[in-house]
């Protein structure tokens, strides 16, 4: 059997990526009236507030995976073969956070994956998966979709590696980010989501696939510096 198809798996780890954020309800217009009327002013509020008040800057913000997910780095944008990471715990430290509407940023200050395991053919186990290059940038806003940007910081470009045990002996695969990474804020669930994320291959044995894609769903996220850990929303 080939071992080509089954690591695209390391492609991941960019994963990076940060902050899970939920969002106010927007105001609701009165009904209309014979005569002329005006809408209450609106609260102008920063972007991301937690248990009603403002996240601070240099606020150390921490997200678990979501409740009964998994982070996925696969061979396709299907997900179904890979290696599934049960643990990946992320912090991010706010770096601004301005009045909405605005865009809030933060530093990716720690990404680490574990309890992984691997479902492709010549793979034995999952020895490491690490994400390299931290700190990583990241972007918030508060405008339609909530888009959420990961990108590569001063160190270098967002960047993961996995060292696998196969029937070939330990494998190491090396990747980096392609493109732009996005995702949304969640702000039901206070999460951060993204899905396919795309890796290529940088470095690493010739059995490594030239691509992989990174999905995982991060919440819900806190604000660890205030007192009781109180969920993030965007504004």
């Amino acid at each position: 059997m080939r071992l080509h198809p089954c690591l695209a798996l390391a492609a991941a780890a960019a994963t990076l990526a940060v902050g899970a954020l939920p969002a106010a309800a927007a105001p609701v217009a009165g009904p209309t009236t014979a005569g002329p009327t005006t809408a209450g002013p609106t609260a102008a509020g920063p972007v991301l507030t937690a248990g009603g008040s403002a996240v601070g800057v240099g606020d150390v913000l921490l997200a678990p995976l979501a409740a009964g997910t998994r982070a996925t780095f696969s061979s396709d944008t299907t997900g179904s073969t890979g290696v599934f990471c049960g643990t990946s715990p992320l912090t991010a430290k706010v770096l601004s956070n301005p009045a909405a509407p605005g865009t809030a940023t933060a530093s990716l200050t720690g990404l680490t994956f574990g309890s992984c395991t691997a479902n492709v053919t010549g793979v034995t186990s999952v020895k490491s998966l690490t994400v390299g290059n931290l700190a990583y940038n990241v972007t918030v806003a508060d405008s339609a979709g909530l888009p959420v940007t990961l990108s590569a910081g001063p160190a270098g470009p967002i960047q993961a590696s996995a060292v696998l045990n196969s029937w070939f002996g330990t494998l190491t695969c090396t990747y980096q980010l392609s493109g732009a990474f996005t995702g949304t804020a969640d702000n039901t669930a206070h999460a951060l989501v993204f899905r396919n994320a795309h890796f290529v291959k940088s470095g690493g044995s010739a059995l490594c696939p030239g691509e992989g894609y990174f999905s995982a769903t991060y919440g819900p996220m806190t604000d660890s510096t205030q007192p009781g850990g109180p969920a993030v929303s965007v504004n």
